[in-house]
């Protein structure tokens, strides 16, 4: 019998990550939401494009959690965009109540589940979904960093004329404003970006890529969702397939780059018992101030959590 992943959140990011998984054919998918027929609707629609794309996995659609039992790794996409007029602290209180409401009940199906948050403000939503669930913090941790991180590589492969799979960097830190791209380790080939672009170019880079999300929301007039969605399915993929893979993540830091008792977006190991490591990187005097800026904003976030 095949393994099963649950998505819950039918929105765009949900339905991309469900693609994306039964795609790679190695597990059976379930997306729940609460509105009617939505889900159902995706899910037949997945189904249907598996004669053509050659996969064979099952995805259902549900508006409950009993199809969910037994899943190996839960996406948590559930939640409210930020709405014009909206404070942050309205998009918290809002979202907590969903995101604990949404884990509370796929855990009572899946006790040994993997959860994966998405839902924003992310860095706040993974300590609510850690600490519903009770699960170690290995188990729960959220996606920010590949996606902010496919962002700084994507504007450095146009900006050297190179190919994106030949851009290796990594962007840490709280998923908003200030997160810190960490030029030091940015390579082109494996030749430092500082040698190929110059530093006041490389700035202007590294703030479009803070605002990355800002900026399709300008163009779209809503978030972005295939990069999102693609980011999220590749840590599905490294837990389920247990891959070992070192990819930029959020997790819950005890001590780890001056940190200690925060979810913040580090490089880790992920495999099939989730955060398998937390991978170190020796940054420069200026990177790690940065990310000291960065736990800083995530800790005025996260206080606005009731528990």
């Amino acid at each position: 019998m095949r393994r099963k992943v649950t998505v819950i959140g039918a929105g765009m990011v949900g339905r991309t990550v469900a693609q994306e998984v039964a795609r790679r054919d190695y597990a059976d998918v379930v997306i729940v939401d609460i509105v009617e027929n939505l889900p159902q609707g995706i899910a037949l629609d997945i189904n249907q494009a598996g004669p053509v794309l050659g996969y064979e996995a099952n995805v259902v659609g549900s508006n409950g959690y009993e199809e969910t039992a037994g899943s190996s790794v839960v996406v948590v996409t559930a939640g409210v965009p930020r709405k014009p007029g909206m404070s942050r602290d309205d998009l918290v209180t809002t979202n907590e109540k969903i995101v604990g409401s949404v884990t509370e009940q796929a855990i009572a199906h899946s006790p040994d589940a993997t959860l994966i948050v998405v839902s924003n403000p992310l860095d706040a939503m993974c300590h609510v979904a850690k600490n519903v669930s009770g699960f170690p913090k290995e188990r729960v941790f959220g996606q920010a960093g590949i996606l902010d991180t496919a962002r700084f590589r994507t504007f450095i492969a146009r900006e050297t004329k190179s190919s994106v799979k030949d851009v290796q960097a990594l962007v840490l830190g709280g998923h908003g404003d200030q997160m810190v791209s960490v030029v030091s380790a940015t390579t082109v080939g494996g030749v430092p970006v500082t040698k190929l672009v110059s530093r006041d170019r490389i700035e202007e880079i590294v703030e479009r890529t803070a605002k990355g999300g800002g900026e399709v929301v300008d163009l779209l007039g809503t978030s972005a969702w295939y990069a999102p969605g693609a980011a999220t399915a590749q840590m599905v993929h490294a837990v389920m397939l247990d891959e070992k893979r070192v990819l930029p993540c959020t997790a819950y830091l005890e001590g780890e780059y001056g940190v200690d008792g925060l979810y913040m977006g580090v490089p880790v190991k992920l495999g099939a018992g989730g955060i398998e490591e937390v991978v170190e990187l020796e940054l420069t005097e200026d990177e790690q101030t940065q990310l000291q800026e960065s736990a800083d904003a995530v800790r005025e976030v996260v206080g606005v959590l009731s528990s």
